[in-house]
């Protein structure tokens, strides 16, 4: 997996290199930029699978990084961090199609978090557009701050997703937000989340892309423990009960 870091810190760069080199696997840092325009021109030259970049940048900052890549019809995977705990900016980068939004500052254990979730997506475990739209399909009356959560949802399942932080960065109240939820989708917030998490679970067993024991993390669980119990919940099975059943098909 080919890779280009943009960022304009000097610091922060030589960080996130060293910080790929602990990581096993076939990860290359293949270059390195000091500022978007000339990301773009390599990105352009070298056609990385992945750009970890900034999103503060001078000539051009992240978000605009991205947009001409896009124009270009170039495939890489693009990682954004940010030290900015900012929604709309997580929202602009969902809609351009980012893989992930990291926090800064980026630790290994986040950074090995992601590469292996883009890597799982390289073999076919990723959303498209059309995939993203299909989730809208199923709910083509919904209000549209609860179509941008859904979006939230899918691009986003993996990580932290907290409802009043989300309900913030819509511009409502937690307490509105939680009644359109429930009216538009037919269920809570939190319940939808966690069943959406248990499916993603369940494509991964089937697909067998993911290492079983790290399945609970990649899909957004810190406790293995309590990931059984709602997988249990979800689908009546144990993981290991619906592993046993994937292995007989």
């Amino acid at each position: 997996m080919k890779i280009i870091i943009a960022e304009d810190e000097q610091r922060a760069r030589e960080g996130l290199s060293k910080l790929l080199q602990t990581i096993p696997g076939d990860y290359e840092l293949i270059a390195q930029a000091a500022n978007g325009q000339s990301a773009l021109e390599m990105i352009m030259r070298l056609k990385p699978d992945v750009v970890i970049t900034d999103i503060k940048m001078p000539f051009m900052d992240g978000l605009a990084l991205i947009q001409a890549v896009r124009a270009q019809q170039l495939s890489a995977e693009f990682v954004v961090i940010s030290a900015y705990a900012d929604f709309e900016l997580a929202r602009q980068s969902i809609s351009l199609g980012v893989a992930e939004y990291i926090l800064k500052p980026v630790t290994r254990e986040d950074m090995e978090r992601t590469l292996r979730r883009l890597r799982q997506r390289s073999g076919g475990g990723g959303y498209s557009a059309e995939q993203t739209l299909n989730l809208r399909r199923q709910y083509p009356d919904a209000h549209p701050f609860i179509l941008r959560a859904l979006d939230m949802v899918q691009n986003c399942y993996a990580g932290k997703i907290n409802q009043r932080e989300l309900a913030e960065g819509l511009g409502i109240s937690p307490e509105y937000f939680s009644y359109l939820f429930s009216k538009n989708i037919g269920e809570t917030f939190s319940s939808f989340l966690r069943t959406y998490r248990i499916k993603q679970a369940q494509r991964l067993y089937r697909e067998g892309s993911c290492d079983r024991k790290d399945v609970p993390y990649a899909v957004g669980f810190s406790d293995a423990k309590y990931f059984s119990q709602v997988f249990r919940k979800v689908t009546g099975k144990s993981p290991t009960e619906y592993l046993y059943e994937c292995q007989k098909d």
